[in-house]
């Protein structure tokens, strides 16, 4: 990344003297990748931030002589990513399984074992951790399913971690599946709501987390009519887990017939669905959320992400990161997986019948992982793709290093050349969570040590149920 003056954080300095309303930031000479059906890829233009929001894309604009000017020749400007689905909290514990072989072995050891021994301080540190690599990996919007939520302190510090950290947060809040908690989950939504979102937390969005059905956790924590009501009264959208197979087909059937399936309903995961349960989907406008390396690396029903089933009924799905104790964190990560999986099935499908089924693109999963990941939790008229009137919600991703260079194909580029380290810069509503390749504001070496510190204690507390 490239400046008019100096250095890079001589500009960060000019940035951050001014009120955050005031500021005034103009992008130039980049190849813009908009992800607006109406604007496309700009090969070389210029994108300006006035605030929070970005209020002008295109070639040779002028900004005045207020404007701090960043020259980003050689770069790729895109929307931020949006993780429409991860259970943040486990952050702590990445990588602890990664060779888990199937859902039950995540539900005995995570669920089981490791969530009743989380103090509230336990999930703030791995809420916030799970929030800083995202944002280090350019997700902007992370959609946290907080399924350990045993009091209202765990839930406050959880969202604490998401405020933080100044990411775009959606917190999902539902009860635990096992182990002891204050049943104060769904009724203390209400309070979540008061206290955060209508405080006028501008990055902050509460929805409601649920399961397809009682199969794992009892009847308490499966959607229906009266997780809907709540969710209506609070206006607020659902997010549903675990939504695989012949029951949560029938499901899905039933929440159609109460009308309590549509656009404010998102289906997570969505693997070996009947043709009928996705036929009420498509009709419904319920949205879903692929977790590309969860559904394959896992083994979770049929293994394949179901991106041709969704496709096939009008429904383009959101992506999603799912669990850090067995997967990779980064959306690149499910992009690439999405694209080889996808177009492989396509291949072998037609292999030796003469058929010719589509096969996905890279603007397609790139699409997936921010314009439709922020309709699929609510976002769509706030972030998802660089439009005057949306949040600054983007990234600077060098296109000239040595990784990415030679730039020939934009969307390429970012999708199977690019990742964390080629991203320079990171904004959240017109605010620098990253610059000059480094994350701002973060003591790594206290995080290192309350990390740390976090792990051991869930490990030593949960020692006798995981053995």
């Amino acid at each position: 990344m490239h400046v008019n003056d100096t250095t890079s954080p001589t500009v960060l300095e000019q940035l951050r003297r001014r009120p955050a309303a005031d500021r005034r930031i103009l992008f130039t000479g980049a190849t813009l990748v908009t992800m607006d059906p109406a604007t496309g890829v700009l090969d070389r233009g210029d994108l300006l931030v006035e605030g929070d929001t970005i209020t002008a894309v295109g070639p040779g604009i002028d900004a005045g002589g207020d404007a701090v000017t960043v020259d980003v020749t050689g770069c790729v400007l895109t929307p931020g990513f949006v993780d429409t689905h991860r259970h943040a909290w486990q952050a702590q514990l990445r990588r602890i399984m990664p060779d888990v072989d199937d859902l039950g072995g995540y539900v005995m050891s995570t669920l089981a074992g490791y969530a009743p021994a989380y103090r509230p301080e336990d999930m703030y540190t791995g809420t916030r951790l799970a929030a800083l690599t995202a944002l280090d990996s350019g997700i902007t919007t992370m959609l946290d399913f907080s399924h350990n939520s045993r009091t209202r302190a765990h839930s406050d510090a959880a969202i604490e971690a998401l405020r933080d950290t100044g990411i775009r947060g959606v917190h999902a809040s539902m009860g635990p599946h096992f182990g002891e908690w204050d049943r104060q989950w769904p009724a203390d939504l209400a309070r979540l709501a008061d206290q955060y979102v209508r405080g006028g937390d501008r990055l902050l969005t509460l929805r409601l987390a649920a399961l397809a059905t009682d199969q794992v956790a009892g009847p308490a924590l499966a959607y229906g009519p009266e997780l809907a009501r709540v969710a209506r009264e609070l206006n607020i959208g659902v997010s549903v887990d675990a939504v695989f197979g012949t029951a949560s087909s029938e499901a899905i059937l039933r929440w159609a017939e109460e009308g309590i399936l549509g656009p404010g309903v998102t289906l997570i995961h969505a693997t070996g669905l009947t043709p009928q349960a996705w036929k009420v989907m498509g009709e419904t406008g319920a949205t879903v959320a692929l977790a590309p390396t969860s559904d394959a690396q896992i083994g979770l029903e049929t293994a394949v992400p179901a991106v041709d089933e969704a496709l096939s009924v009008g429904i383009r799905p959101g992506l999603s990161i799912d669990v850090e104790v067995a997967l990779a964190g980064d959306m690149f990560t499910q992009m690439r997986a999405l694209h080889t999986i996808q177009r492989m099935r396509a291949v072998n499908t037609a292999y030796g019948t003469g058929r010719h089924p589509r096969r996905i693109t890279t603007r397609d999963v790139l699409d997936f992982a921010t314009l439709q990941g922020a309709r699929t939790v609510g976002l769509a008229g706030v972030t998802g793709s660089l439009t005057p009137g949306k949040q600054a919600d983007l990234l600077v991703i060098g296109a000239e290093d040595l990784n990415t260079m030679p730039l020939n194909d934009p969307i390429g580029t970012v999708v199977l050349g690019s990742d964390a380290r080629n991203i320079s810069a990171v904004l959240v509503g017109g605010e620098p969570r990253k610059w000059d390749g480094r994350v701002l504001d973060v003591d790594l070496d206290a995080l290192r040590d309350e990390v740390h510190a976090s792990r051991d204690h869930v490990l030593k507390a949960s020692a006798p149920a995981t053995t």
